[in-house]
């Protein structure tokens, strides 16, 4: 088979699933909204099921749930018959999908389902299956043809099946008010984990480790303690313990070309007085947005009365996994 052939094949399974998606917009309608409806007012868990394809594609819909709100997980229909059924409460919601809406191992619990009275959200491609009709709440996800060139394997219908979870996923997050925090909570390991929880206070250099002069002292001296505090400068503070300026590296780059004595300077003449700062409180991804912003490696941290709590480098951002 030429590159052209299997080229066009892939672009033909693409057009298909895009066709099958595009037709599934029409569909969000009122049964969708009692789908939601039902599953907002779910006082346990959302049990999703379904039997091959459809179970992965229900594996996948359960952790979305799960990650964004509504408590779900995942029980295989065959394991279901043999003690797994257990998992389900009358406090439950089950959420089955079926492309033919007769897969045996799912009709064979719909009688348990109803005996149990607990709500049955159904998800097919076939509007008069026995699924659709036992469902309290039918979702239509048919599709013309499989992206298959055989139309025998599960893909454009599995693709449906998948973009009706994520539609009802979104919609009960946005219904819930759920928040980047909240989703950060669920994803703590992770790298949008760490932007959305990690606080400045918790990278921040602080106690002895933080390089501080007060304005007085011979630039020597401050150069002397910007070297053993190893963040490439040092925080100048009033008698009272404000901070009234910063010395850099790149400020002493510049001192250099004076036509001055660096011996009988101070640190007040060359600093740069002021300095970006940001509290304690922020997030840590706010940090690295303001350093990016004003193009700076470093950033004060002040307490309420202005005094020096810390000081926020981009290599501790780094070494966090925050950038």
């Amino acid at each position: 088979m030429s590159d052209a052939s299997l080229v066009a094949l892939g672009r033909r399974a693409l057009e298909i699933e895009r066709d099958a998606l595009n037709a599934l917009i029409d569909r969000i309608d009122p049964a969708f909204a009692r789908a939601c409806d039902i599953l907002l007012a779910c006082k346990g868990r959302v049990v999703v099921t379904g039997m091959g394809k459809s179970g992965h594609i229900g594996c996948k819909i359960a952790a979305t749930l799960a990650s964004t709100g509504t408590p779900a997980f995942f029980v295989h229909p065959g394991e279901a018959s043999h003690g797994d059924l257990g998992m389900i409460t009358r406090d439950d919601v089950v959420l089955a999908m079926s492309n033919s809406g007769e897969t045996a191992e799912i009709v064979t619990l719909l009688p348990l389902f109803k005996r149990m009275q607990v709500p049955l959200v159904a998800m097919t491609g076939k509007p008069g299956s026995t699924l659709a009709n036992t469902a309290d709440v039918h979702l239509d996800v048919s599709v013309a043809m499989e992206a298959c060139p055989l139309n025998l394997a599960p893909t454009a219908s599995t693709t449906a099946t998948l973009a009706m979870g994520d539609a009802l996923a979104v919609a009960l997050l946005d219904a819930r008010g759920f928040k980047p925090e909240d989703f950060a909570m669920s994803h703590p390991g992770g790298a949008l984990g760490r932007r959305l929880l990690l606080k400045v206070a918790d990278v921040m250099h602080h106690g002895d480790r933080l390089p501080v002069v007060t304005a007085d002292v011979p630039l020597r001296d401050a150069l002397m303690v910007m070297t053993q505090k190893g963040l490439g400068m040092v925080v100048v503070q009033n008698r009272d313990e404000t901070v009234t300026g910063l010395f850099t590296d790149g400020d002493l780059r510049r001192v250099l070309d004076l036509d001055r004595d660096l011996r009988t300077l101070t640190i007040r003449e060359v600093m740069t007085p002021g300095g970006k700062s940001i509290d304690a409180n922020a997030l840590a991804a706010e940090a690295v947005a303001k350093m990016e912003q004003h193009k700076v490696m470093a950033l004060l941290v002040l307490d309420a009365r202005q005094h020096l709590a810390g000081i926020v480098h981009m290599h501790e951002l780094l070494r966090a996994g925050v950038v």
